[in-house]
């Protein structure tokens, strides 16, 4: 059954890995719902967080494959209730509309908004939310002359208490091996022009 999957992937930040990361998708016809690129809490290090809706089956075929370019380090998917998420929105208004109706300063306030930008000919609201919250501030907004609208991608944390960083962590205290290999092939001479 199809349902709402976020996909967590730790990369290390190299020019080109978006573009393979969506070629995967697109070969596959999988629309992505929304994509946040960010640093990660590890210095170095990124978080890619993709939402899609389709199967588990092809959501775990999917992280396998990414898992596969070279600087990802991991890629998780979680369902919605595994994991907490935010999505960030902004709505501009006439200001003259805000400023004459007591009655949106009120329902601004029960959606959790603030005013971030004033000026004589608009304003401009800011909320966080999950998607419903942020689609009914849209709804308490339109009769009032909504101009324009934006809405960030999704950031999220699984609700799991040990994560990625405490992986990085036992890896990087695991001592180097002592053992020197040497590569006996490239120690000898080659003449490049012999088959």
């Amino acid at each position: 059954m199809r349902t709402e999957y976020t996909i967590t992937v730790y990369t290390e930040n190299q020019v080109g890995l978006l573009n393979r990361i969506a070629i995967i998708f697109s070969r596959r016809k999988i629309n992505v719902e929304s994509l946040n690129v960010s640093p990660s809490e590890v210095s170095g290090i990124h978080r890619f967080t993709i939402v899609i809706y389709e199967t588990e089956e092809v959501v775990s075929k999917i992280c396998r494959q990414i898992e596969r370019q070279v600087e990802v380090l991991k890629a998780y998917y979680n369902t919605n209730d595994q994991i907490i998420w935010q999505e960030m929105a902004l709505y501009k208004v006439p200001t003259d509309a805000v400023a004459e109706k007591m009655k949106v300063e009120r329902l601004l306030r029960e959606c959790g908004a603030r005013a971030v930008v004033i000026r004589k000919d608009y304003t401009i609201f800011e909320t966080t939310g999950q998607r419903e919250e942020t689609d009914k501030l849209i709804q308490v907004l339109e009769p009032y002359g909504l101009i324009e609208f934006v809405r960030s991608a999704r950031v999220a944390i699984i609700k799991a208490s040990s994560g990625f960083h405490d992986k990085i962590k036992e890896f990087e205290a695991i001592a180097p091996s002592e053992e020197l290999v040497e590569n006996e092939y490239l120690d000898q001479p080659r003449d490049i022009f012999t088959m």
